[in-house]
């Protein structure tokens, strides 16, 4: 049944109730129409947003790599969720995620984004608070070295100088009672001590039983926990865990792992191309091995292949990177026993390559 002129949607209306921001620009460079909603969030009049060229709008430090995106555009080839900050005629940052359509024929670009700022807030409070917690983690790890010189060290000596005493020498017996007593409540003392030193350590570096962790499980609940991330990238994975299905280790350490380095798959994607991630075992002679493949931006190895794993380490200029990720993970890795290392080149992508000891060869302690 053919609709009539007034059974179709009403398309003017959805452009000014949206509450996204709805633009339309010009191969030019310019905005040629925007709803309601982008004027009161860039706090600007229509006419003001006509009159200058939008980079104008785009933070200073986003406009070379926004530049390069749009190139892309004019190539016909769509832009989706692409991120970057605008400034507010109130001199107020704003984060937007964009997706945006090209039309060739008429030399139009029509584009649909989101206020993001909320959420990098959140993400920059995460970081901030992983900061504080490391640099906590740290103060407390040097408590520990304290405790072990400037208690126990005076304690042992204690215990060496009741050995030393000659008890034949005291003849009464009433301080012989007390010096038995004093010894033992030194021994117990270091016994305290030596326990709540082995309590502290384990805490600090989040150690449990090494136990079998199912690689299948820990991937689902990983992207199960960043399904609209990973659904708005348009990222796809390729895994195989049919070699190597079980690794021995720690599920929050593994846990921690997989999200890290798939999230950093998701932020360093090439502009434009959706990120395929590759997650694949294999057994190498008395290791596990883990693979963990991209087809993003990639790494400069011969500029910065020693600093990768190094704290606050940043070697783009995406907003979200604070250098703290990878450095995670380097550690992690550590405290399993297992080892890490990355192979990759500019705009083809990287691989981290990861090898986990068999359980046998770790100390449990």
């Amino acid at each position: 049944m053919k609709s009539s002129p007034e059974d179709r949607p009403d398309l003017e209306t959805f452009f000014r109730l949206s509450h996204d921001n709805l633009c339309i620009a010009g191969y030019d460079g310019y905005f040629r129409r925007v709803n309601p909603a982008f004027v009161k969030l860039m706090g600007y009049s229509e006419e003001e947003l006509f009159a200058v060229p939008i980079s104008s709008f785009v933070h200073p430090q986003d406009r070379e790599l926004t530049a390069e995106t749009r190139a892309l555009l004019l190539e016909d080839k769509p832009l989706l969720n692409y991120e970057n900050r605008y400034i507010t005629k109130a001199g107020k940052i704003v984060w937007l995620t964009w997706t945006s359509i090209p039309d060739q024929a008429k030399e139009l670009i029509y584009a649909v984004s989101k206020n993001i700022t909320h959420i990098k807030k959140l993400e920059e409070d995460r970081q901030l608070l992983i900061k504080d917690l490391t640099a906590i983690n740290s103060g407390l790890k040097q408590l520990t070295y304290s405790i072990s010189h400037d208690l126990r060290s005076p304690v042992s000596n204690m215990m060496s100088l009741f050995s030393l005493l000659d008890r034949s020498q005291i003849n009464d017996e009433e301080s012989l009672v007390y010096l038995d007593l004093l010894v033992k409540s030194v021994h117990e003392l270091k016994d305290t001590l030596d326990d709540q030193m082995e309590h502290l350590k384990d805490t600090l570096l989040l150690r449990s039983t090494l136990e079998q962790v199912p690689l299948k499980d820990v991937f689902q609940a990983t992207t199960d926990s960043i399904r609209s991330l990973v659904e708005a990238s348009g990222a796809t994975f390729v895994t195989d865990f049919s070699e190597v299905e079980f690794v021995s280790g720690n599920s929050f350490y593994l846990y921690s792992i997989f999200l890290n380095l798939i999230t950093n798959s998701i932020k360093y994607a090439r502009p434009g191309i959706p990120p395929v991630i590759s997650i694949t075992s294999k057994k190498d002679r008395d290791a596990s091995q883990l693979l963990f493949s991209d087809n993003g931006t990639g790494f400069d190895m011969e500029k910065d292949g020693n600093k990768i794993f190094g704290l606050k380490q940043v070697f783009t200029d995406h907003g979200n990177s604070n250098g703290i990720g990878l450095f995670l993970v380097k550690n992690y890795m550590n405290n399993l026993g297992g080892t890490i290392t990355v192979s990759s080149q500019v705009n083809s992508g990287a691989t981290f390559c990861l090898t986990f000891p068999d359980q046998r060869d770790q100390d449990p302690q």
